[in-house]
């Protein structure tokens, strides 16, 4: 983070601007927005900086720039086209240790201005530290156009009566609870119709009605990596909660998008060192949720998919505790797609079976005579230690070993790596490669369209075929 982002009370404050031209107005016209004490230096000012003037809403002082000049202001702006007063202006705020823009030369910057979407009082500063102003009004044009102007009344709306819903809910995470039932009530249709009135009345009711019931636990799966592959619920989920329990398949990537102030509690497990027993993890979920706390507890792929989602939630439900699923894109689907493996193809496979390599170690052995018919398509998920006994027992009841296989370590993240091979090699190519979890292990014939259908860029930094010039 080049620039910290922060948003500064002008009030009443001194904000002192180099330069008469039409930059310097510009500067000028979003420091008075700020209600901001504008001095202006130049040797001349413009049609409109003089008018300015004559209304008394900013001071000009015509002479060349000097340090003299400077009367310690919050901030000072050198909008010249002039690099040698642009330089003297830094030089002078940095031994006076004032804050300064240095307009079209950001090396010269202490602080920088954001594109700014102005929804009062709600506002969005959008920056690219100073490396593609065009890209940052290009986002800020999209969020002008997806954000409604309703969301200024609301947020107004919501601080006239904060000191109110303060003094009656006395939980920080309870008051939280409420203002998200707000957002989603029809209060904000009222306001979007102009019905303050309204809007005030509902308001006033739910504050009179709102209970303190138990926390909500909110199961969430977080996909195979990528985080631009959760869904919005899964976001959502992420950004609302007290709490953030998770499990160490969940990438860092997609970690940094939950709440900042957020507690984290990982219960993750990995082979052979279960840092968390699963009973104990049920026991968190209840506790959390007793305690008035809203929970995401956050897993890799789908949690009802080899995710122990169910067993969480039955215990739950044992406990009255209420709670949601949120589904996720699980590892078979996601890490496939990103290899170019059709999991199902009228040419090569019309069924597919999800596999676990890992049970329960009193589970029952797996139908390895449903699993080896051809045609099909075999997902193994945590099928990397168990390989060499995979391989045999589907060989030995009659698969092929020259049925194509595909190893994809981390799939959807941007250190994947496919390794494809035939059956009777699935064990040595593991070996060999120095496969680590998380990986996912597809056994059938649209393994072999991986070549054919690859599109995403392997780890090694090898260009897929079809992105290479021929």
């Amino acid at each position: 983070m080049q620039y910290f982002p922060i948003f500064a009370k002008l009030d009443n404050k001194p904000v002192t601007i180099v330069g008469g031209g039409d930059v310097a107005m510009r500067k000028a016209s979003a420091m008075l927005k700020a209600n901001a004490l504008v001095t202006l230096i130049a040797p001349d000012f413009c049609e409109e900086l003089i008018e300015l003037e004559n209304k008394g809403k900013v001071t000009l002082k015509h002479a060349k720039f000097s340090e003299e000049l400077i009367e310690q202001p919050s901030l000072i702006i050198a909008a010249t086209d002039i690099d040698e007063v642009n330089q003297e202006v830094e030089k002078v705020a940095i031994a006076k240790n004032i804050f300064v823009n240095v307009v079209d030369d950001q090396q010269k910057c202490s602080f920088i201005f954001p594109s700014i979407v102005d929804r009062n009082p709600i506002t969005i500063a959008i920056s690219s530290a100073g490396t593609a102003p065009v890209l940052a009004r290009k986002i800020r044009t999209q969020l002008e156009v997806s954000i409604p102007q309703y969301i200024g009344p609301l947020a107004a709306l919501a601080g006239r009566f904060r000191s109110k819903v303060k003094d009656t809910i006395n939980s920080f995470s309870k008051r939280r609870y409420f203002w998200e039932d707000v957002f989603n009530s029809s209060i904000v249709s009222d306001v979007e119709k102009g019905n303050i009135h309204d809007a005030e009345e509902k308001l006033n009711l739910m504050l009179e009605q709102q209970d303190t019931q138990d926390g909500e636990v909110f199961v969430v799966g977080a996909g195979p990596g990528d985080p631009e592959l959760l869904t919005i619920k899964a976001l959502q989920a992420m950004q609302q909660a007290d709490v953030i329990v998770y499990d160490y398949l969940v990438s860092q990537e997609i970690m940094d998008l939950a709440r900042k102030d957020a507690d984290f509690i990982c219960v993750g497990k990995r082979l052979g060192n279960h840092s968390v027993p699963q009973q104990e993890t049920n026991k968190v979920l209840v506790e959390l949720a007793r305690q008035g706390k809203k929970v995401c507890r956050l897993k890799g792929g789908d949690p009802f998919i080899y995710g122990r989602g169910g067993e969480e939630v039955q215990e739950l439900a044992k406990h009255g505790i209420s709670f949601q699923i949120v589904p996720g894109i699980t590892a078979a689907a996601g890490c496939a797609a990103y290899a170019g493996i059709p999991l199902t193809h009228r040419d090569h496979a019309q069924a597919i079976q999800f596999v676990t390599g890992h049970c329960k170690k009193d589970g029952q052995e797996l139908d390895w005579e449903s699993l080896a018919k051809p045609h099909q398509t075999l997902a193994v998920y945590m099928g990397v230690i168990k390989s060499p006994h995979i391989q045999a027992q589907l060989i030995a009841h009659g698969r092929s070993e020259q049925t194509p296989i595909a190893i994809i370590e981390n799939g959807t993240r941007e250190t994947q790596r496919v390794v494809t091979g035939k059956l009777e090699n699935l064990a040595t190519l593991i070996e060999t490669h120095s496969i680590k979890s998380p990986a996912l292990l597809i056994i059938g014939e649209v393994a072999q369209l991986h070549q054919q259908l690859n599109w995403y860029k392997q780890a090694n930094g090898e260009e897929p075929p079809l992105n290479k010039v021929a």
